[in-house]
């Protein structure tokens, strides 16, 4: 029901399913290039990629959920928001005292904030042409809104175990490579405030030479945009299949 929607259920349980995934398909492929996640599966990539066991996975997982609920005095949320331009959104953003939290494509993001401010911000972009969808979240993730949760959060990951990824994971704020512990916590931290710029990763990704790209689901959503930025790459999700071994299989065919 909607309390699957729920932080301290969909974050643990969204890690879980990636990693556990992950797991089952790891010793039927090549080894990544790079990982990259969006929002909490960001903290899931680094499991993936080595630097998190289970345990330790969950238990931040847990963790950033507690502190992104304790961040917020008052009620926030986030809109979906598809044909406006980056700049021009987050100038409507901030007109309607919100904020940009998302970069999906060139005219695709999400903008969160008060949800007072929220049904105001929404009219105006509809005004301008845009199609708008309210998010089944309950904070404003991605925006100053969550200030309060980047330190405790941040402390959290440098008590863990936490290691230097063997494989590089894309900081979800600007897409670059993190191959190091202490810049992990920072990026980590950072974007429970600061804006997801995805449509960077998928660049990135683009720019190290990754041709094949497979999303660990749950759903497909990643994987279409990543056809939509990226229409020559060759990207697909797990939920595609009606098993591992046929997500692994494609993945070889596509790499020749």
């Amino acid at each position: 029901g909607p309390d699957l929607y729920a932080n301290a259920l969909a974050q643990p349980l969204l890690c879980a399913v990636e990693l556990a995934t992950w797991r089952a398909l790891a010793p039927r492929l090549p080894l990544p290039r790079a990982f990259a996640g969006y929002s909490v599966g960001e903290l899931a990539a680094y499991g993936c990629a080595g630097a998190l066991d289970a345990d330790a996975l969950l238990a931040l997982a847990a963790t950033r959920a507690a502190a992104m609920d304790a961040a917020c005095a008052e009620p926030t949320g986030l809109l979906a928001v598809r044909g406006l331009t980056r700049a021009r959104l987050a100038a409507l953003a901030d007109a309607h005292g919100c904020a940009l939290a998302i970069v999906n494509g060139e005219d695709r993001a999400a903008v969160g904030g008060p949800r007072r401010a929220l049904p105001g911000l929404a009219a105006a972009a509809q005004a301008l042409g845009a199609q708008i969808t309210p998010l089944a979240v309950s904070l404003a993730a991605h925006t100053p809104w969550l200030a309060p949760a980047v330190p405790r959060f941040a402390e959290a990951l440098a008590a863990s175990p936490l290691r230097a990824p063997p494989v590089p994971v894309l900081a979800g704020i600007d897409g670059s490579a993190v191959s190091d512990r202490d810049t992990a916590i920072r990026t980590l931290s950072a974007q429970l405030a600061q804006t997801v710029d995805w449509a960077a990763c998928l660049d990135a990704l683009v720019e190290r030479g990754c041709t094949v790209l497979l999303e660990l689901g749950p759903g497909s959503g990643l994987s279409r945009m990543a056809r939509d930025r990226h229409p020559e790459l060759a990207a697909r999700s797990v939920a595609d299949f009606r098993s591992l071994d046929g997500a692994a299989g494609w993945v070889a065919r596509m790499l020749g």
